[in-house]
């Protein structure tokens, strides 16, 4: 575990983040997860020994991890922002049943010709979102 904590601290400092109590547990928190959870779920898991952390504080370190890069939001369905520690270019599979997320290789699909796109249109990245039924359903 000693480990793990200071490759997370090294982490931060590499992205001239302030590390900070908060920081460190809403990183740690996602960097052991692959469901892709959102705020509320992070703060629920963090706060189930003993309330330490606040909706605000969760919000902000989830924004200031994701400015500088080592967190990106999901937008799966609408109205719910949903957080990966997996900044790999990945695509994701959505149960319509159970509303689990699952990470989809890169590779998966061939690539998309993304010169077909009106003209004025800049692409800068994409990702695929696969809705379907999962196996357990």
């Amino acid at each position: 575990m000693k480990k793990e904590a200071n490759i997370i601290v090294n982490t931060l400092k590499a992205k001239k983040l302030r590390v900070t109590p908060q920081r460190f547990a809403v990183y740690a928190n996602l960097l052991s997860r692959t469901d892709h959870p959102t705020a509320e779920q992070i703060l629920t898991d963090l706060n189930k020994n003993a309330p330490t952390s606040s909706q605000a504080t969760v919000y902000s370190a989830l924004q200031a991890l994701r400015q500088v890069g080592l967190v990106r939001e999901v937008l799966l369905e609408p109205g719910i922002s949903r957080y990966d520690a997996n900044i790999d270019p990945h695509h994701h599979f959505r149960c319509r049943c159970c509303g689990v997320i699952e990470d989809i290789p890169w590779d998966t699909f061939e690539s998309f010709n993304l010169q077909g796109l009106r003209p004025g249109i800049t692409p800068e990245r994409y990702e695929v979102i696969v809705e379907g039924v999962c196996d357990r359903c």
